[in-house]
């Protein structure tokens, strides 16, 4: 268990950024492989892995639930430095992975293909993916566990022992992406569903080295079998504060989906731009993205102990990081796009969608930051509702334009780029106020406190 109540906050926000980071980068690596190789199979198969990777969203914002509810439990549990309950919302937030991970399969498989069609913009992207889709779907089942365990671990202070395991697993993954997609050594090439198979059996693997090191890289959490009896009333308090972050993630789904069923007019060629540009921009994203993981342990067992002084400083220290990451980000995708999008396609019309979603959506970077550093704090203060009211707004700012813009003869691809920068503005500009209220509502002092400053 590491104190993150103690010391200089920028350290441990640089320290377990860095950790988180590199976990990051690995794990964005093998999206990457899969992608570079699925290109190699042309436009449909990116448009239909990509259309069907939206799945991982839908999954993503599911985990969050159980992920967000158990980093904020256990952080503020170890801030009081109470083992028992700690060691209780861990256990529990693994029991309701497990049923999480079972619904996830049977869900995927009854209805995956129904939504893979509806996405796609013609016969061959569906088919593939579909293929896709279903040999995907155990690594989804699985993100379910391995979430609620890293996130336990995380909110105790511990990162280095899981960024090292998901390393060793996304390298395996990469490993297994040419030999399953394209048949290298083996002659017998799976096309798109070996990426989806490459990250099962990956995940699969990963998962059973996380179970026999979780006990093993601590000392203050521990795997309890038999407490993995359903508790509904840690339940209910996983889910107050994992459920708004989900549905957070789940609005996102809904952009990403409006966005494949708004473009699909436009073809195959620029499903695929989109899909290249968005795991490129998932990818620039990965340094910020850490910052503010980091951010929300520090923030969680700061708010525990009620060192709110340190809560506040948390926000100052990677609003600032985080901007000045995303600023740097953003210059480089205004002054070569390309750079980043040609190693995955040589279609002309493809990479020209690709750059011109880069370049615009650069513009939102910065703001785009911010709001991960205002998300990193709700979720160490345990009341994620302020973050989830800001995305809210992104489906009155951006879906029911775009829906409503794409039925206009002058529409273009151009427009829900456009359409997409002025909304994360507008819930840059929402969440921040959300949380300065907050913080004079969660951070005031105590009476008592204020009485023993007087005397």
């Amino acid at each position: 268990m590491r104190d993150l109540t103690q010391g200089p906050i920028a350290n441990h926000l640089l320290g377990m950024a860095a950790f988180i980071g590199i976990s990051l980068v690995f794990q964005t690596m093998y999206f990457i492989v899969d992608l570079y190789f699925v290109s190699r199979l042309g436009s449909a198969a990116v448009a239909g892995v990509s259309a069907s990777g939206n799945v991982f969203f839908l999954a993503l914002a599911a985990s969050q639930l159980i992920s967000i509810g158990a980093m904020a439990t256990v952080s503020q549990a170890v801030g009081k430095k109470d083992a028992s309950e700690a060691n209780l919302y861990s256990d529990q937030a693994i029991s309701m992975s497990l049923l999480f991970g079972a619904v996830m399969l049977a869900l995927g498989y009854a209805f995956g293909g129904a939504g893979v069609d509806a996405l796609t913009a013609d016969a061959a992207s569906a088919a593939a993916g579909r293929a896709y889709l279903f040999a995907f779907l155990p690594q989804l089942a699985l993100m379910f566990p391995v979430a609620a365990m890293t996130s336990a671990l995380r909110g105790a202070g511990v990162t280095m022992p899981t960024m090292v395991l998901q390393t060793a697993t996304i390298l395996l993954n990469v490993a297994l992406a040419p030999v399953l997609i394209a048949g290298w050594g083996t002659g017998v090439p799976l096309g798109t569903a070996g990426a989806g198979w490459a990250s099962s059996i990956s995940a699969t693997l990963g998962t059973i080295a996380l179970i026999f090191m979780f006990p093993r890289v601590q000392t203050y959490l521990r795997l309890h079998i038999k407490s993995l009896t359903p508790k509904f009333e840690a339940w209910r308090r996983i889910i107050f504060i994992g459920l708004p972050t989900s549905l957070e993630f789940l609005m996102m789904f809904v952009i990403f989906i409006t966005i494949y069923f708004v473009i699909r007019q436009f073809g195959a060629e620029a499903q695929a731009g989109f899909g290249i540009g968005g795991r490129i921009m998932q990818s620039i994203f990965l340094p910020a993205m850490a910052v503010a993981f980091a951010a929300a342990p520090i923030a969680g067992q700061n708010f525990g102990a009620k060192r709110y002084d340190r809560v506040r400083e948390t926000f100052a220290v990677t609003a600032l990081i985080g901007s000045g990451i995303m600023l740097t980000l953003s210059i480089l995708c205004h002054i070569n796009p390309g750079l980043l999008a040609r190693p995955f396609t040589s279609n002309p019309d493809v990479l020209a969608v690709s750059n011109d979603y880069l370049t615009i959506v650069s513009w939102n970077f910065v703001f785009s930051g911010l709001v991960m550093a205002a998300g990193s704090l709700f979720q160490g203060m345990g009341d994620t509702r302020p973050s989830l009211f800001a995305s809210a707004a992104r489906m009155v700012t951006f879906v029911v334009p775009v829906l409503w813009a794409a039925q206009q003869p002058w529409f273009s691809l151009h427009n829900v780029w456009l359409l997409s920068v002025a909304s994360v503005i507008a819930q840059c500009a929402l969440v921040l106020w959300l949380l300065f209220e907050t913080f004079k509502r969660k951070l005031a002092p105590m009476p008592s406190a204020i009485a023993a400053a007087a005397s």
